[in-house]
């Protein structure tokens, strides 16, 4: 389990988080959704220890999974060895990787589909290919936690599919905890259980994605009209989609 309780973030008089109390057990996905400047990966970094807080506490433990929003491109490593990097909690101060902690990274290359990349370096991969090496990296901790802050805002619609396959393939067993922030609702729908809704005005909604990430809610957390709609599955039964309805005009 990972979470947090009662916990307040102050930015000098500013305050960024106040109270927030959220829990993702292992089993459940969440997906954190909020405005730009609202808190969503300063709720991370709390949750990980990053950040102070000023009151209330974190539960987390002692090794996650976590994938940055952004990563260096001026890192000249070898894929293998950033991935490697993930096993760095059981090494110790001055351990070497053995075969084992390289087969581990190996085995997360091949599941996120990025073993080709194993021996290129790591600063001449696109945004999108360095996104996926780190969620490499990510799963060869062994946590049974993960958390992405943003992992689609690099990434084209094709590679954002991508990603939430895997995020839907890596739920599916049920036997880690998944967060990540995304502005897109969408992605919520397709790879989330339960939504936190970190709302403009201050607080925060809180539940199963199909009471939270819902167009009423969604119109008060982005200033946006709402729409939600059936789309056709492509292997399966209709799923929901939400879409923004923009105020405006077709040109003359």
């Amino acid at each position: 389990m990972i979470g947090l309780t009662d916990a307040t973030v102050r930015f000098g008089n500013r305050t960024v988080l106040d109270r927030l109390t959220f829990e993702v057990p292992r089993g459940r996905s969440l997906a954190i959704l909020g405005p730009n400047g609202r808190g969503k990966t300063t709720a991370l970094r709390a949750m990980l220890g990053f950040q102070p807080l000023a009151s209330g506490t974190r539960s987390a433990p002692p090794v996650v999974g976590y994938v940055p929003q952004y990563a260096s491109s001026n890192q000249s490593y070898r894929v293998l060895e950033v991935v490697v990097m993930g096993r760095a909690a059981g090494l110790g101060l001055f351990g070497q990787p053995r075969p084992a902690d390289f087969e581990a990274a190996y085995a997360a290359l091949d599941q996120v589909g990025a073993t080709r990349f194993a021996q290129d370096r790591f600063d001449r991969l696109s945004g999108g290919e360095r996104q996926l090496v780190l969620l490499a990296r990510a799963l060869a901790t062994g946590s049974d936690v993960l958390v992405l802050d943003e992992p689609g805002s690099a990434l084209d619609l094709h590679n954002q599919e991508r990603l939430l396959g895997l995020l839907g393939m890596l739920r599916r067993p049920r036997d880690r905890a998944i967060i990540f922030t995304t502005h897109d609702p969408n992605h919520a729908l397709a790879a989330a259980d339960d939504a936190l809704l970190m709302m403009p005005e201050g607080g925060c909604i809180f539940g199963p994605i199909a009471e939270t990430v819902v167009p009423e809610h969604l119109e008060r957390l982005y200033g946006v009209p709402m729409r939600s709609i059936q789309v056709p599955g492509a292997n399966g039964p209709p799923h929901d989609a939400i879409l923004p309805a923009f105020a405006g005009y077709p040109a003359a």
